[in-house]
């Protein structure tokens, strides 16, 4: 398992909503990015990787790309067999990827996973020596009723020293701001992150939701934030670009 030694993390959810031309760009683009970036010494501090959908992973393998790590978004929590349209863990990691996201809200509504499920799907990850991004948040109702801390907690407790032996990321991605343009106050941000440094203060907590080049800095600079979870800006080599200058602005700064 490749050890993550970067101080802020930095990451692209690409979801369903990468084409074939838009790939292609990013990864013709990366070198000079990568170039650009590397100018600043602080730029091996930041662990930049992008989740893209399965069939584009073995591509991304072939390009060789340097300083950039390539994740799954999602794995199966068998190991193999008869279940027709999953992906094993062990698949993904001989294809090429790194990291694995587990848990996010859109699998989780979409799947209807259990923490049972996700479990196994912890376990088959660290089997396989992916490193693991699990996603937790809540609802805009449950948030509505005060219950964020609580659903968090719930969601958290099948954590245990198998899995944290694996050096696992958590990602608080509040269910009512992927997406939608809403945004947590930093101080809700804040008291959740310390919240989940209270149970687990040896993982590295990021943050997602509706964060864009505009916000990232201000995210970035809450105590305890080590990196951030991002979708749609994400998709662009250039709004990506402009994530990592505000890592690398916000480590300048520190």
């Amino acid at each position: 398992m490749r050890e993550l030694d970067g101080e802020i993390f930095m990451f692209g959810n690409w979801k369903m909503a990468q084409n074939l031309q838009g790939f292609q760009e990013f990864v013709a683009a990366w070198p000079q990015i990568e170039e650009s970036l590397a100018k600043s010494s602080l730029w091996s501090k930041i662990e930049a990787c992008v989740f893209p959908s399965f069939v584009q992973i073995p591509a991304f393998r072939a390009f060789r790309l340097k300083s950039l790590l390539i994740g799954a978004q999602d794995c199966s929590s068998e190991k193999s067999g008869a279940f027709t349209g999953e992906i094993s863990a062990s698949s993904l990691a001989e294809n090429g990827a790194q990291m694995v996201l587990i848990g996010h809200s859109e699998r989780r509504q979409r799947a209807a996973e259990t923490p049972s499920s996700l479990l196994s799907k912890l376990q088959r990850a660290t089997e396989a020596n992916l490193r693991i991004v699990y996603c937790v948040g809540e609802s805009e109702e449950q948030r509505a009723k005060g219950q964020t801390l609580a659903v968090l907690k719930d969601q958290l407790s099948i954590f245990d020293d198998e899995v944290l032996a694996a050096s696992p990321l958590i990602a608080y991605e509040p269910v009512w701001a992927i997406g939608t343009g809403k945004l947590p106050s930093l101080q809700e941000i804040a008291d959740v992150q310390a919240s989940i440094q209270e149970l687990f203060p040896q993982v590295p907590v990021l943050y997602g939701g509706s964060v864009h080049p505009a916000n990232a800095g201000e995210i970035l600079a809450i105590e305890g934030v080590r990196g951030l979870l991002v979708g749609g800006a994400s998709l662009k080599k250039e709004s990506f670009k402009s994530l990592l200058e505000c890592a690398l602005e916000y480590l300048e700064s520190s």
